[in-house]
């Protein structure tokens, strides 16, 4: 039944995505986050926290011959994930499960790339959605060290993993990531010209020693405001959304 779905074309439709009408929605982030990861033909990744499947599947289509794995919670979008990845031709295994308490098969398997979108706003410091879907997707239930620790277990040697998140949450998720994984950069998604960073990618590497990297900023938008009914986003951010092209971060 899809009379409370609609399906919504990413990468100018190389990727269309079935979602709910109400609840949780997947926007720019997720598609931001795929063009971060740095995979390569045959690699095997996973997505923590995967919902309706827009992160892994703009990452596959960017790059081919991917197996893909994701991980999500809530029955209704990862029966959603699996339909769109089918329907995407995507190489993808969608396992229903808390990444707290994954599948004995998944505890077993390694990967090269390991990425999440985690909840962003703790939710004992921020108000509850209407929509349960929205407040689970938005609101942090499982703490942020275990996102971490658990990307980190499932990486295997010198594989990435990489996260999107506010950039208030930056120094909390660096001393997460710097006890388990090395070689950490940051790149900080600045809005427009003038204004602080609301997103960072955050990258960390299963057994990497480089020195901490801090990227120069990604601008998002053109100009100091928005003064248009149109888009505004810079040609880099444009050719990233509806042509799928990678961020200097991958």
């Amino acid at each position: 039944m899809t009379e409370n779905l609609t399906k919504n074309d990413f990468l100018n439709g190389r990727v269309r995505l079935w979602q709910p009408k109400g609840g949780y929605r997947a926007g720019v982030d997720p598609v931001l986050l795929a063009a971060s990861i740095p995979a390569k033909p045959g690699n095997l990744v996973l997505e923590l926290g995967c919902g309706a499947g827009a992160a892994f599947m703009c990452l596959a289509a960017r790059v081919q011959g991917l197996v893909c794995h994701g991980v999500e919670m809530q029955d209704t979008y990862a029966a959603l994930a699996r339909q769109n990845a089918a329907e995407n031709h995507t190489d993808a295994t969608i396992w229903g499960s808390d990444i707290a308490d994954l599948p004995a098969d998944l505890r077993h398997m390694q990967f090269d790339h390991v990425f999440a979108n985690p909840p962003y706003f703790d939710r004992a410091a921020s108000t509850a959605a209407h929509d349960p879907g929205r407040d689970f997707a938005m609101g942090e239930g499982t703490a942020l060290a275990v996102w971490v620790a658990v990307a980190a277990k499932r990486l295997a040697a010198k594989g990435t993993a990489t996260f999107i998140h506010r950039a208030e949450r930056l120094p909390e998720l660096l001393s997460l990531m710097q006890t388990k994984l090395g070689s950490l950069e940051v790149l900080p998604l600045q809005p427009r010209v003038g204004k602080d960073a609301g997103l960072v990618l955050v990258r960390g590497r299963k057994g990497g020693r480089a020195a901490f990297r801090l990227h120069a900023p990604v601008m998002l938008h053109e100009g100091e405001k928005h003064i248009s009914d149109g888009e505004s986003y810079t040609p880099q951010i444009r050719a990233v959304l509806r042509d799928g092209a990678p961020l200097p971060f991958a």
